[in-house]
């Protein structure tokens, strides 16, 4: 579980910022918080985060993306690290981006942080949190060559050799692993498999193998969308030769020579979902449709392309909930513009269904950045778990929860409150009089 995440020095955010899951004393929707006993702290199942356009939120979700990718898939000898640092003064574009994520991974409290510019890992640094200290299990520092462990650590060679030969681009952390530690293993694996990011087009295939075995379609997805008013009974596949899918020749080659037995390769353009297997030693290919009913009662096949833009969002990001809604899971997804063509009672529908199955005992979690305002609902929403981003006129961004605005009461209309500017994060419009929409 995510419990905070501050970043510095980013985009469009140039001061520290704190993003926090943890419960405030807030007295809604207390059921669904989960309590950790061991540092007596309650942490979120969602948050939510509003704010006008370019106001920087997407910026917070692309800083997420950018620390999984260098945690997860590290960075080649000699390459530049493709960070990005405030650029609106002189000072901040010189200095590092900082990061620092506070985990809840398997009973255990760890801060995982890291400085980093286009060329260096500036430091690095994993403590463990305790009841009442905390234990660095490790800190490197750019310049500094001796590494520093924690006394359990300090005697193990082989870590020591490792840290020596960690490239100055990369982190000790992914080194670690790569070579085979499994000190670490439960920091990285975090990163890798329970941090689900999804983009404005991120498509199904991405969170969620689209065959169950290898044969047939997830049931489930099925289902759900046939009671989401999308007019689909059923999705299905459609088999077919991979000479005859239209994909360029060294595509073709290149999956004939890398598919193992029992893997997966998914193609997804804007039209098509595809997904590819090798079964006893030959490549396999189908194609996403869709099935809708006819009056007739016989069902008849679709093209996935012939489906709606928010049907086509919808299959995308269902996987997600399905996951989430999981008991024995651990996961936190991070949606990117949430409502991008779905109707804001759909959306509703999904953020209730996932919050009414939270108890305290839940792991999973879930960040949405959004513009949908009907979503702003203490009925739904506690006043932590709403954010919102404000951009200054220097360009920089806030983030601020709801929960600091003191004069909003939790029996207050929060979403009047917020359209009227009182929590800024809407936008300032001005047309200017003559403006002529028709001619221009």
């Amino acid at each position: 579980m995510l419990i905070k995440f501050t970043l510095e020095n980013w985009k469009s955010f140039r001061d520290k910022i704190n993003f926090s899951m943890i419960a405030s004393r807030e007295r809604q929707h207390r059921e669904r918080v989960t309590r950790l006993s061991k540092i007596r702290t309650g942490v979120l199942p969602i948050a939510t985060i509003y704010g006008g356009n370019a106001s920087g939120k997407s910026n917070l979700f692309e800083a997420f993306r950018f620390a999984k990718r260098l945690v997860v898939k590290g960075s080649q000898l000699d390459s530049f690290i493709p960070v990005e640092p405030y650029r609106l003064d002189s000072i901040s574009s010189k200095n590092p981006t900082r990061f620092s994520f506070d985990l809840y991974i398997n009973e255990k409290i760890y801060e995982f942080s890291f400085a980093v510019n286009q060329t260096t890992i500036i430091e690095e640094k994993l403590v463990e949190v305790l009841s009442t200290t905390e234990k660095v299990l490790y800190h490197r520092q750019e310049g500094n060559s001796d590494p520093k462990f924690s006394k359990t650590l300090t005697k193990d060679q082989v870590l020591k050799v490792v840290f020596n030969g960690t490239r100055n681009n990369q982190l000790f952390l992914t080194n670690s692993v790569s070579q085979k530690i499994t000190t670490f293993q439960p920091i990285y694996d975090w990163f890798n498999r329970s941090l689900e990011l999804i983009s404005p087009n991120a498509v199904f295939g991405s969170f969620e193998k689209l065959y169950d075995d290898g044969t047939g379609l997830n049931q489930n997805i099925s289902k759900v969308l046939s009671q989401l008013d999308t007019g689909i009974s059923r999705l299905g596949g459609e088999k077919m030769p991979i000479e005859n899918l239209f994909l360029p020749g060294d595509l073709v080659t290149d999956l004939r020579e890398s598919i193992k037995e029992g893997e997966i390769a998914e193609i997804h353009t804007l039209e098509e979902r595809i997904h590819i297997t090798r079964l006893r030693g030959d490549l396999v290919s189908n194609k996403l449709v869709t099935f809708h009913m006819r009056e007739d009662g016989i069902e008849e096949k679709f093209k996935f392309s012939q489906e709606s833009d928010g049907t086509k969002r919808l299959i995308d990001i269902l996987p997600a909930f399905l996951d989430l809604i999981s008991p024995d899971k651990n996961r936190l997804y991070i949606i990117d513009e949430f409502d991008r063509s779905l109707h804001t009672l759909l959306t509703r529908a999904l953020i209730e269904k996932y919050l009414n199955d939270c108890s305290d005992k839940s792991r999973n979690q879930l960040i949405l950045i959004t513009h949908d305002a009907i979503l702003m609902d203490q009925n739904i929403l506690r006043r932590d778990e709403m954010w919102v981003t404000e951009r200054k006129n220097s360009g920089e961004t806030d983030l601020i929860p709801f929960s600091d605005f003191k004069e909003i009461r939790f029996d207050k209309d929060i979403r009047k409150s917020y359209l009227n500017g009182r929590m800024g994060g809407i936008p300032n419009i001005f047309i200017p009089d003559g403006f002529d929409i028709i001619n221009h």
